[in-house]
């Protein structure tokens, strides 16, 4: 359940991320471009996501912010945006919505080699939208063939009238997913299809802060606050813990053994999530072998390396890195998109785009391996 006003009161008290923030949080913003980065490709539609296969192809989400339109694409040769697996997926059609895209607001390739998407099952979220019945889904697609091989759709059980799948991580035959619209953890069996919500408006699935980008408070097109729920997940590389925040932290994180066993009571589950470090707002994440988290300031124009000790640095800090989101680690780099989302309309309080075009995808050499539980 949400917290009640008088927790909530005594929660700011001792909880410094809870405090009223104000309007604007001057950043110190990065003035000089740092020669390490490396630019991969550019693109005329806004993308908030990238997955590079071990082969070198480079797949991406797009977030249809201008209007609809191709929801997955595959960057061609040429540099192009192809829509994958074909056109017919990337046309919405409300009479089969298990086999066309709505809105793909999350992709990756996972540790059996495949790409998955995840399909929001809604246009937008804090801005009125509701979730389309039978839309939100998680969608396995075969790159030898290019084929979808695998729709696991949501049913009205799973999807609520604000639910938007946002990310997925994957152990064993279990998949996690977010849905920040209804605040709260999906989890996925693989084999038989089931699935199960939890931490379902517990503490740190609740966005208690606004978020903030160079600077400035978000606002949805209504001129209130713009705020997301448990949206950023990953999984440790021993399989033991789930990290997992809402947009403007805390960071938090559970023991796996909770999650995976549905005979535990899911006030059981709550009772172990726990507070694990105060962050920022994040656009993305990612998680190498060694467990270092990667999570990009959204404020700062930086990507930050958290240790599983906690201790924080700074990777990079790019005036080009405005709102990075899913970020992808291959071959020893750690690939940024730069989403601009909060350039948009649904982030500056309806007010015109200002989103400079192209939008593009960086990389940056970290000399760190994805987790071996996360792709291949």
């Amino acid at each position: 359940m949400p917290f009640s006003k008088p927790l909530l009161f005594t929660l700011a008290l001792t909880c410094p991320w809870l405090a009223t923030a104000a309007d604007a949080l001057p950043p110190t913003l990065p003035t000089q471009q740092d020669s390490r980065l490396i630019e991969v490709a550019t693109s005329p539609h806004i993308w908030n996501g990238a997955a590079v296969t071990a082969d070198g192809r480079t797949f991406v989400s797009l977030t249809q912010s201008e209007g609809p339109g191709m929801s997955l694409a595959e960057i061609g040769k040429d540099g192009q945006l192809q829509p994958f697996p074909d056109a017919q997926w990337n046309r919405w059609n409300a009479a089969e919505p298990g086999k066309h895209f709505l809105h793909v607001n999350a992709l990756r390739v996972g540790p059996d080699g495949k790409l998955w998407a995840v399909d929001a099952g809604n246009t937008g979220i804090n801005t009125g939208a509701h979730a389309v019945p039978g839309a939100g889904k998680l969608v396995r697609i075969d790159l030898a063939t290019n084929q979808v091989d695998k729709v696991y759709s949501f049913d009205s059980a799973i999807q609520k009238d604000n639910s938007y799948f946002d990310d997925v991580r994957f152990r064993s035959r279990l998949a996690y997913l977010t849905d920040p619209g209804a605040e709260r953890l999906v989890v996925l069996d693989l084999d038989s299809g089931k699935a199960r919500t939890l931490l379902e408006g517990h503490a740190w699935s609740v966005d208690h802060l606004p978020m903030y980008a160079d600077g400035q408070k978000l606002f949805i097109p209504n001129g209130q606050e713009k705020r997301v729920g448990l949206d950023q997940l990953e999984v440790s590389p021993d399989g033991q813990y789930l990290y997992y925040q809402a947009i403007p932290g805390p960071l938090a994180r559970i023991a796996t053994q909770y999650l995976d066993d549905p005979k535990i009571p899911a006030k059981t589950v709550e009772a172990h999530a726990e507070h694990w470090l105060d962050t920022w707002s994040t656009g993305g994440t990612a998680i190498d072998a060694a467990g270092n988290i990667y999570a990009s300031d959204v404020n700062t124009r930086s990507i930050k390396r958290i240790a599983p000790d906690k201790t924080v640095t700074t990777v990079v800090a790019d005036p080009r890195l405005v709102w990075v989101d899913a970020l992808w680690i291959q071959d020893g780099y750690l690939y940024l998109p730069a989403a601009q989302i909060n350039r948009t309309p649904a982030t500056t309080g309806g007010k015109p785009s200002t989103v400079e075009y192209p939008v593009h995808l960086y990389k940056i050499r970290i000399d760190a391996q994805p987790s071996p539980l996360d792709h291949a």
